[in-house]
């Protein structure tokens, strides 16, 4: 049976059927091998039609089906009318990279209608819009299927409510992948209420609208081609979470003790704050009506840095969210706070630059600006979460760290991991109590003869803070960023201003002792390594295992945090030919390992991606697979 496109149009040159394919795919050599739990779909729409919630609905329900699935939104940074694309990635090997290509595609964007046909695998399938025109000359693929689905007529059925018509069209795709992917009724249904919870009016159209797909697909199936299929795993997201990394992000930093946040409005880092607040609220209640916290939206992120380095001093756990143009602007405050000593967060949610870039796309391309942020000599300790239950867990540490080493602390995520849907372990709450550091009461201050602010009395680089408040003659201080002592006092003496820089490069190898370290998956087989950090993780680790069934095995290290802990080091010396994968064009992590470990440098080399897409395992595989194996 020959598929055909069916047009809905009146005039009789439209309403002519156009093949699709000359030689389409044998149906019954498909069918006779469904494939369950394993399978790249991808929803093609306009941004701002609405179907975010139609495209989280699919996703969490195969996620309560126990199936492991990942998603990835790929959208403009304009608000209305050019091309989106979200991927929903279910993989039986538990693999959550984005895919270079996906095996379903479900096309609701005539702007880029024939893209996404010749995106598409082959044994894939394309199910379409009819009223789109599709000319047999351009869309003759004989290794793909297609699915014509008639949306106008549809929708006219489920609403007459031409206000909203457009945002239900992605309810209709929504029920006929119900139908075809035989996803879990009840779970469905539940995702939906979910989604629109609160909204009586609003739900009942959708899920009109869902069935109408649902029914359609069902009535006409028999004469379509779709190989994929989703298969409920008991307990198979047990243990489990499906959330984004700004979320997190901002759960983290309520249940870690942060008081105080000021920000200024940035993609992509803004829902930070707002789920910040959202929490914040739910925890801490009022006393005596006020709000036992601050939250405050900055005319610019100057003052945003600047507000948070004064609440930093006055000893609340501050911080401030922002993008990589944040960071820039931030950067004589961040020298302050470094040269002064004041605790503070800096979470930077990173995306394409240089200069405004690409909002709405992903990168790694911070990372030496973080490290180095500000003039003169500075480096500040940076933290490289690798999914959202790492970033909560390191949202409680940075406040912690902040303190215990006064001085700024970075996190780096990113677009794909703050923004896009991951699959975590399920967070362990805070058990142990916030460490504030080394901090000095009135009592505590009696028992020192002297007491310097920037003084050194452990040979660890850090010296002790008193609060603002304490009652106490000694506990004044003036906290400068101009030449000072260690007392505090100003100065412009050259050996004094070489102690106190001095000391705070001590703190940085002291340092050394407090981050997280990184995390080592290392065969003695093995000679060839790879070294990732932050969003890459998943990618890597699929393009290991793929490799592993070429016969060729990787050790592999996963930096969690700059300064490089001796692990690293003792990595790269057990290793012949290290390749470190980088989001970002100049190898940026390349070139920090190239400088703390110079001598090494002959093993390092240097895999990069840097389009503004989150990246797929063949990045890895590639290079390393037609190295190692001569390719095919």
């Amino acid at each position: 049976m020959t598929n055909q496109i069916h047009s809905d149009q009146n005039s009789s040159n439209k309403n002519q059927t156009i093949p699709i394919n000359a030689n389409p795919i044998n149906a019954n050599t498909l069918n006779q091998d469904i494939i369950d739990n394993d399978f790249v779909l991808v929803v093609s729409t306009v941004n701002g039609s609405g179907s975010q919630s139609a495209n989280t609905i699919l996703l969490k329900t195969l996620f309560r089906m126990g199936v492991s699935v990942s998603g990835k939104n790929v959208f403009p940074s304009n608000i209305a009318g050019l091309p989106t694309w979200f991927w929903i990635r279910a993989s039986a090997q538990g693999f959550s990279a984005r895919r270079k290509s996906p095996q379903i595609v479900v096309a609701m964007n005539p702007q880029v209608l024939k893209q996404d046909y010749q995106s598409l695998l082959p044994n894939g399938v394309f199910i379409y819009n009819s009223e789109f025109s599709l000319p047999e000359s351009e869309y003759n693929r004989s290794d793909i299927y297609a699915i014509p689905i008639p949306v106008k007529s549809l929708v006219d059925q489920s609403t007459d409510q031409g206000k909203i018509k457009k945002l239900l069209a992605n309810m209709i795709y929504v029920g006929v992948l119900a139908e075809l992917l035989a996803l879990d009724g009840e779970l469905l249904e539940g995702a939906i209420e979910s989604q629109f919870e609160g909204k009586a009016n609003v739900l009942k159209v959708n899920q009109k609208a869902m069935e109408l797909g649902k029914a359609y697909a069902r009535e006409h199936k028999n004469n379509w081609i779709f190989p994929y299929k989703s298969k409920s795993i008991l307990n198979g997201n047990s243990n489990k979470m499906i959330w984004d990394g700004n979320t997190a992000a901002a759960l983290g930093l309520v249940y870690g003790g942060a008081h105080f946040v000021s920000w200024y409005p940035i993609t992509p880092s803004t829902s930070i704050v707002e789920n910040f607040s959202k929490f914040v609220k739910q925890v801490r209640p009022q006393i005596e009506g006020k709000n036992p916290y601050a939250i405050i939206q900055a005319e610019d992120e100057l003052s945003a840095i600047s507000m948070t380095i004064g609440a930093g001093w006055q000893g609340a756990r501050a911080f401030t969210a922002t993008s990589g143009p944040g960071l820039s602007l931030m950067q004589e405050a961040i020298g302050f706070a470094y040269y002064s000593e004041i605790p503070l967060v800096l979470w930077n949610v990173q995306r394409v630059g240089p200069s405004t870039g690409m909002p709405t796309r992903t990168a790694q391309g911070d990372l030496l600006s973080a490290v180095f942020a500000s003039h003169g000599d500075t480096k500040h300790p940076v933290l490289l979460p690798g999914d959202p239950a790492e970033i909560f867990e390191f949202a409680q540490l940075s406040l912690d760290l902040a303190e215990r080493l006064q001085t700024p602390i970075m996190v780096l995520t990113d677009l794909d991991l703050g923004m896009n849907l991951w699959t975590s372990n399920e967070i362990k709450w805070p058990e142990k109590p916030m460490d504030r550091g080394k901090t000095l009461s009135a009592e505590e201050l009696d028992l020192r003869p002297q007491y310097g602010r920037y003084q050194d009395v452990d040979g660890d680089g850090i010296a002790y803070r008193v609060l603002p408040g304490t009652r106490h003659p000694k506990a004044g201080y003036l906290a400068r960023g101009s030449g000072h002592n260690e007392k505090a006092l100003y100065t412009e003496n050259a050996e004094e201003y070489k102690t106190v820089v001095d000391r705070l490069s001590l703190k940085w190898e002291t340092t050394k002792k407090w981050v997280p370290k990184s995390i080592i998956e290392q065969n003695n087989k093995s000679k060839i390594a790879i070294i990732g950090y932050g969003s890459s993780d998943p990618a890597i680790q699929e393009a290991r295992s793929l490799l592993m069934s070429h016969g060729v095995t990787t050790n592999y290290l996963r930096i969690r945090a700059i300064p490089f802990c001796q692990g690293v080091l003792d990595f790269i010396n057990q290793n012949d030919e290290i390749y470190i994968v980088d989001l970002n064009r100049d190898a940026q992590m390349f070139q920090l390992l190239r400088i703390e470990f110079s001598n090494q440098c002959h093993k390092l080399k240097t895999i990069t991606h840097y389009d503004g897409t989150p990246i797929t395992s063949d990045v890895v595989f590639d290079p390393l697979f037609f190295k190692f194996k001569g390719g095919v």
